[in-house]
């Protein structure tokens, strides 16, 4: 089963400057929800929220887990992480002098995911046969797409109930891009996970979203129920679509 997000009045920022102003959001079980803004808009703010990475100054974050709802509010991170919450950071993140089988190892330590390294292992090399073929290669050698094919396996490792997903297409050409989105389809249906992607290419996140939220200046500006009502807003026309 997987795993529900509820955001509720959430303000947030570091030291003085405010970034998130009274946000709230939901994603519900075995959805796919985007987050759009452009770069500066909070979005990765919002994320480090959930994560424990930052600690709002007002609002209240729940992860709703088989039938039990969880405060993440003054969690640690690794005990956000140890609920089901895996993460694939901007810019990958990755461990340059490790290799692909070693990274991947990397987020195999939640305790949930212990148990089941080595089916995991076989389950990220089965969804991306490239690692396999570059299983001992160092991380720092890989091309972006390779190294994005990578910090989503790690993720995977960690056995995840509910996967965020910060900037996926970040650095990668257009055509890996696509790949990338379809590829995060395909595991969030193969794993059947809940999915909270934060991402500025509203053409290609409106591909497997199924609705969103629009965030500018750090506020939640318009959240479309269906992709077609956020294909057809006005707002997100202006902003993505140079209408």
């Amino acid at each position: 089963m997987a795993a529900s997000l509820a955001i509720s009045g959430l303000d947030a920022g570091y030291g003085a400057v405010r970034v998130l102003h009274d946000v709230s959001l939901a994603v519900r079980e075995g959805e796919t929800v985007a987050l759009l803004g452009t770069n500066g808009n909070g979005k990765s703010t919002l994320m480090k929220c959930v994560l424990g990475m930052v600690r709002p100054s007002a609002g209240s974050i729940t992860l709703g887990i088989d039938g039990t709802t969880h405060e993440l509010v003054g969690m640690t991170t690794e005990d956000i992480v140890d609920l089901g919450v895996g993460v694939v950071p901007e810019g990958r993140r990755l461990f340059p002098r490790l290799t692909v089988t070693e990274n991947l190892l990397m987020g195999g330590f939640r305790r949930a995911a212990r148990t089941e390294i080595a089916r995991n292992l076989a389950f990220c090399f089965e969804a991306f046969p490239r690692l396999a073929e570059r299983r001992r290669q160092l991380a720092g050698s890989m091309s972006g797409g390779e190294q994005q094919m990578l910090a989503l396996g790690r993720a995977l490792m960690t056995a995840p109930r509910m996967l965020l997903i910060d900037e996926p297409s970040v650095g990668l050409a257009p055509l890996l891009v696509s790949r990338t989105i379809e590829k995060i389809k395909e595991l969030k249906d193969s794993y059947r996970l809940t999915v909270l992607m934060a991402e500025q290419n509203f053409t290609q996140a409106i591909r497997i979203a199924d609705r969103g939220y629009v965030i500018v200046h750090g506020r939640i500006e318009f959240e479309g129920s269906s992709a077609d009502e956020l294909n057809n807003n006005e707002l997100i026309r202006q902003f993505y679509l140079g209408a």
